[in-house]
């Protein structure tokens, strides 16, 4: 049996086996849950420090019958496209699960929901049927919804909860439609994304059907990633939701989309996709310029985080319009860093609230006297987001940059300003709002997390962030030769950046 088996089988059989614990054993009911996401985690480390750098083909691979009727298989491997994703949602999952200490009711049900989220999140990535890599996705987005809804915040949280269910269900059928659409036309009579790619590429579909089947997969998946203009329901949901599930959300679930475009929809609709790539490029400014400014206009602390990381998948989706392998790996690169810093956000700022019951900005100051750790971890993060040096989010942006400069001059430029200037206004901005001036004497009694157990999981990412950031090449280096692949087949042509990149390295 394959390590991914293990590693998006543990959640869901810790779920199967909390759900026969009485719920008055609370600490066995945590401590399950923390071990087997942890034993996820470190399953995870494992694939990714096992994984064969320079090699564009599945590793890890277990492929079982399922259905043969419907020619639907289990199969599950990882290449240089989702060994980071897999590591960063196997990370950010025990992350979630340790600060899920803020839950005092029903925690029975919540960590239930939790660990079939986590399972169903990791096995999206690693699924290649597109029954299983579509069915992980709901499994783990319906829970979202209900978390939202029973154990939210804010007075919000009822409309918040319909508005993200109605756009997410709304997304996932759009691309649902595009992916059976692309089962029929193809005529592969296969859902296995690896043959179903063979065959495609033996037998391309025609431009008609790549310009009918191209845009249902843009637009359904774009709604799931919050693809601007349809990301509005983005900072309600993780402004209302538990700080568990939007760390593992916005930092995991919300990937699925980009995956799906770079994994499906390139490779497989090439024509189709190059008819595409001006309208991504500049609708990833909406991502980028629009939500940034409204992200300086935001007085909660979650609504700006919210804003910040729609604004921050414009770089993914310029990445992807660049279609060049530095944009690609660039993208990709984004993705993971994002992961664990939209978590990492997402779980000082449940910390906040735990201590000083809001999240309003205006209501904070001098937080970091009191708090010396949470605030300088939060400050870490905020400089992250800015894309600072030495952290894995400027690794990826100046990729994408570098990347776009020559299809899209206007669009990067525009794209640096506001990564550089309306990025850091907001970021610095709650820095200073928040962490430094005098100290309201409401917040004097604030517990900072002096207990190694609370810091554990802000340490971790932000470790992650780092690792990363000072050794990108740990990840790029994997990510390389799979894009290369896809673009192979994206553009038809051999990628003339692999020769550049190895050519600078040898120098």
């Amino acid at each position: 049996m394959s390590t991914l088996t293990y590693i998006l089988g543990w959640p869901l059989v810790a779920a199967i086996l909390v759900a026969f614990i009485p719920r008055n054993y609370r600490f066995t009911i945590r401590v399950i849950a923390l071990a087997a996401t942890g034993l996820s985690m470190l399953l995870a480390i494992k694939l990714f420090s096992q994984f064969d750098v320079g090699s564009a083909e599945l590793q890890f691979v277990q492929k079982v019958s399922w259905v043969d009727a419907l020619v639907i298989s289990f199969h599950v491997g990882v290449d240089g496209l989702n060994i980071g994703l897999i590591l960063m949602g196997a990370i950010v999952a025990f992350a979630a699960t340790a600060v899920s200490w803020e839950i005092k009711e029903r925690e029975k049900e919540f960590y239930i929901l939790l660990l079939i989220m986590a399972g169903g999140i990791l096995g999206a990535f690693a699924s290649f049927d597109l029954f299983f890599f579509f069915f992980f996705h709901e499994l783990a987005l319906i829970p979202t919804f209900i978390m939202i809804g029973v154990w939210g915040k804010g007075a919000d949280k009822n409309y918040a909860t319909f508005q993200i269910t109605i756009y997410l269900t709304a997304g996932a059928l759009i691309a649902l439609v595009g992916l059976i659409a692309l089962y029929l036309q193809s005529g592969a009579n296969t859902f296995d994304i690896v043959e179903l790619t063979r065959h495609v590429r033996a037998n391309p579909l025609s431009v008609n059907q790549q310009h009918f089947i191209f845009p249902l997969l843009l637009f359904g998946f774009g709604i799931l990633v919050s693809l601007w203009p349809f990301h509005t329901w983005a900072p309600l949901g993780y402004g209302a939701a538990p700080t568990a599930t939007a760390m593992l959300h916005a930092g995991v679930l919300k990937k699925f989309g980009l995956y799906g475009l770079i994994r499906i929809a390139l490779p497989l609709m090439p024509e189709g996709a190059r008819s595409w790539l001006h309208v991504i490029a500049f609708l990833s400014l909406g991502n980028i310029l629009y939500c940034g400014l409204v992200a300086i206009r935001q007085k909660d602390l979650n609504l700006l985080i919210g804003n910040s990381s729609v604004a921050h998948m414009g770089f993914v989706f310029l990445g992807i319009a660049s279609l060049n392998l530095i944009g690609l790996t660039g993208a990709v690169m984004v993705m993971v860093a994002h992961g664990f810093l939209a978590a990492l956000t997402f779980g000082l700022s449940g910390y906040l609230y735990q201590q000083t019951k809001t999240l309003r900005i205006d209501e904070m100051g001098g937080l970091l006297g009191r708090l010396p750790f949470i605030g300088a971890a939060l400050i870490m993060a905020m400089m992250a987001g800015c894309g600072l040096p030495g952290f894995a989010n400027f690794v990826g942006e100046m990729m994408v940059f570098f990347a776009a400069w020559k299809s899209f001059p206007l669009v990067t430029i525009l794209a640096v300003w506001g990564a550089l200037i309306i990025g850091s206004v907001y970021m610095l901005r709650a820095i200073r709002n928040i962490l430094h001036g005098p100290l309201p004497t409401t917040w004097e009694g604030l517990k900072d997390a002096s207990n190694p157990w609370r810091k554990l999981p802000f340490a971790l990412l932000l470790a992650s962030l780092l690792v990363f950031g000072f050794a990108p090449r740990l990840l790029t280096d994997k990510i390389q030769p799979s894009a290369e692949k896809i673009l192979k087949m994206a553009i038809g042509t051999s990628v003339p950046q692999a020769k550049a990149i190895r050519t600078a390295r040898t120098d």
